[in-house]
C-alpha cells in the first residue's frame, strides 16, 4: 500500500516559543502595543537559551506579529495594521466631513458591541481602568476639557474589557481614523455650552453600566453617545454642502 504517513520530528525550541507567543496574542493575553519581556527575561522565564529566543522573535517579526524597535524593545503589532488605514488616512487627514460621518457610523457598530461584551466580561482590573479614565476626564473637564488621546484610550479600554482579541486588533488598526472623529467631535462640542458636562456624563454612565454588568444598557448608552458624534458629523457635512 502507498504510505500516507510523514515522519514525526521533534519541534525546535524556537518553534515552541513562537507557538506560545502566538497563542498569547490570539487569546488576548498579549494585546496590540504590549511590550514583551526582554530576550534575557524571556529566556529565563521559559528556561531556554537566548539564541532560541532570538530566533523565535525574528520568526515572529517576519510573520508580522512583533515589531522590534532599536533600543526600545519588542512590541505586539496590530494584526490588521496597514490593511485598512492606508487609503483612508489621507482623506481623514483632510477632515473630510463625509469620511468622518462614515467613520462615526462604523464606530457605532464596533463600539456598541464592545460595550455589550465588556459589560458581560469585564474583570475588576478592567473596571478599575475605566474608572481611572473617568477620574482623569473629571479633572480635565474642570479645566475646559480633555484631549483626544484620553478619550480614545477610554474607548480602547472598553474594547479591551470585551476580551475579544480580534475586536481589539480591529479597533487598534483604525487608530488614526478613530482619533480623527474624536478630535473633530471634541473641537465642535467644546464650542457649545454644557457639552463638556454632557460628554463626561456619557462616558461615566457607560463605565457604570459596564461595572454593573448590564450589557444591554451599556450598548444603549454607547450607541447614544456615538449617535451624538454621528449627528455632529452630519451637521459638518450639511454645512459643507
Amino acid at each position: 500500500m502507498t504510505t500516507v504517513f510523514a515522519p514525526i520530528r521533534p519541534k525546535k525550541i524556537s518553534e515552541q516559543i513562537v507557538g506560545q507567543i502566538k497563542d498569547l496574542i490570539s487569546n488576548g493575553a498579549l494585546k496590540p502595543g504590549d511590550r514583551i519581556p526582554s530576550e534575557r527575561d524571556l529566556a529565563s522565564m521559559l528556561s531556554v537559551s537566548r539564541p532560541s529566543v532570538r530566533e523565535a522573535i525574528s520568526i515572529l517579526e517576519a510573520m508580522g506579529f512583533l515589531d522590534s524597535r532599536q533600543g526600545g524593545g519588542t512590541f505586539v503589532k496590530v494584526l490588521t495594521e496597514g490593511t485598512i488605514t492606508d487609503p483612508l488616512s489621507k482623506l481623514v487627514g483632510e477632515n473630510d466631513p463625509e469620511v468622518l460621518h462614515a467613520l462615526a457610523e462604523v464606530r457605532m457598530g464596533l463600539e456598541g458591541w464592545s460595550a455589550y461584551l465588556a459589560a458581560q466580561r469585564a474583570t475588576d482590573a478592567d473596571i478599575a481602568e475605566l474608572r481611572r479614565f473617568c477620574e482623569i476626564m473629571k479633572l480635565e473637564a474642570a479645566k475646559g476639557g480633555w484631549d483626544t488621546e484620553i478619550d480614545s484610550q477610554f474607548h480602547y479600554a472598553i474594547t479591551t474589557a470585551s476580551h475579544n482579541s480580534l475586536q481589539t486588533h480591529v479597533l487598534r488598526s483604525i487608530h488614526s481614523l478613530l482619533q480623527a472623529t474624536i478630535k473633530v467631535a471634541l473641537t465642535e462640542f467644546y464650542k457649545q455650552s454644557g457639552f463638556i458636562d454632557l460628554l463626561l456624563a456619557h462616558h461615566c454612565n457607560i463605565a457604570d453600566a459596564i461595572a454593573e454588568h448590564k450589557p444591554d444598557l451599556a450598548r444603549q448608552l454607547m450607541m447614544e453617545h456615538l449617535k451624538m458624534v454621528e449627528e455632529k458629523m452630519s451637521e459638518l457635512l450639511a454645512a459643507k454642502s
